[in-house]
């Protein structure tokens, strides 16, 4: 079953017009959590050219030197990368530094809706929006200035960490600086990460929370990624965009294996071309969603 099926039909005009009502509605912000229009937002990947869509599968047990090879490419290889994939029952299919402190730039917004999703009234509205509007746009649309406005109704950095202890995320995971990512002293591990989207995919709000989720080939920030593959349509992901930072964090709806978890932060040179790195996660992806059963 693909993702696709999971978004509200509602969703594509109320993104248009809520995303440009965002830009001027939401509280003004300091510099620090930047108001300018080209910051209220994560790019829309520009098109990558799809990895090989015809990839043949790979036995799960062989899946780690596949991954190693990856991301263990020269043009990589100057930066740090943490990867954690489990089922969603958390048996470990691949890790490589979980429990490392990285920038995660907008995968923050994942602990932020989350939280949110716990604290807030479903029914209820943030300036005349609703409370699922408003993470929609959040998430799928990576708007910084919903972000942080959310941050505040939700009652800060304490309140996020209360509402995700409860979920039994782990607070020495993390540490929340705004609501947006774009602060470099937000970090959090793919361990955080991989146990809130887990507590979430059966969690209260977890249909609000999986609808606004961008889908790759066909929503969000993930439409122009990983189009004509495997992973079309199965991959609902949160991207993370700054110089020098990328991620992807989500979920794979996987024929074999069920949902699996994921979460693939990289922290390069800030010199780094952002396309080769792009690749290399759209890659990372489309082989766990080839995986097939050894036996």
């Amino acid at each position: 079953m693909k993702f696709i099926c999971c978004l509200p039909k509602r969703v594509p005009f109320t993104i248009a017009f809520l995303t440009l009502i965002g830009l001027f509605s939401a509280t003004p912000v300091t510099a620090d959590t930047a108001t300018r229009l080209d910051d209220n937002f994560d790019s829309i990947e520009i098109p990558v050219p799809a990895p090989e869509s015809e990839t043949s599968g790979i036995c799960s047990n062989h899946i780690e030197p596949v991954i190693d090879q990856i991301i263990e490419h020269p043009s990589l290889s100057r930066g740090k990368w943490a990867i954690l994939v489990q089922s969603l029952g958390g048996a470990n299919i691949y890790s490589r530094n979980p429990d490392s402190y990285m920038v995660p730039a907008s995968n923050i917004k994942l602990l932020v809706t989350a939280a949110a999703l716990q604290k807030l009234n479903l029914k209820g509205q943030i300036r005349s929006t609703s409370i699922q509007d408003w993470i929609t746009v959040t998430n799928l649309m990576s708007n910084n200035a919903y972000a942080n406005v959310l941050l505040q109704y939700v009652g800060g950095s304490q309140s996020v960490q209360q509402a995700l202890t409860n979920l039994g995320v782990d607070s020495n995971g993390y540490r929340l600086r705004d609501g947006s990512g774009l602060s470099r002293n937000n970090l959090a591990t793919p361990r955080t990460l991989v146990s809130t989207l887990r507590a979430m995919f059966h969690g209260r709000g977890n249909d609000v929370f999986l609808a606004s989720l961008p889908v790759a080939g066909i929503s969000g920030t993930l439409k122009n990624r990983l189009r004509h593959t495997n992973a079309e349509g199965t991959v609902r992901a949160k991207t993370g965009t700054l110089r020098g930072v990328k991620a992807l964090s989500g979920y794979i709806d996987h024929p074999e294996y069920g949902i699996l978890v994921f979460s693939i932060i990289t922290n390069q040179p800030t010199n780094q071309s952002n396309y080769p790195v792009v690749e290399a996660i759209d890659e990372i992806v489309l082989r766990l969603s080839t995986l097939t059963n050894c036996q």
